[in-house]
């Protein structure tokens, strides 16, 4: 949730014309990586778990 934090905080100071393009990509993708991997924890067995730890890396 660190990462989150962070470019919330940084994608804040973005100019005002970014806001619906770029800020709000990052701000999506920096949400999905522990959605993935509170998702793939929730899931059972480790190969599944192991899937959506490939999904939040990007692969």
């Amino acid at each position: 949730m660190e990462l989150v934090e962070v470019v919330y905080r940084i994608t804040a100071t973005f100019p005002a014309q970014e806001q619906y393009g770029l800020v709000s990509q990052m701000r999506r993708a920096a949400v999905s990586i522990p959605s993935n991997l509170a998702e793939g924890a929730a899931r059972d067995g480790s190969r599944e778990f192991a899937r959506f730890l490939s999904i939040a890396r990007g692969r």
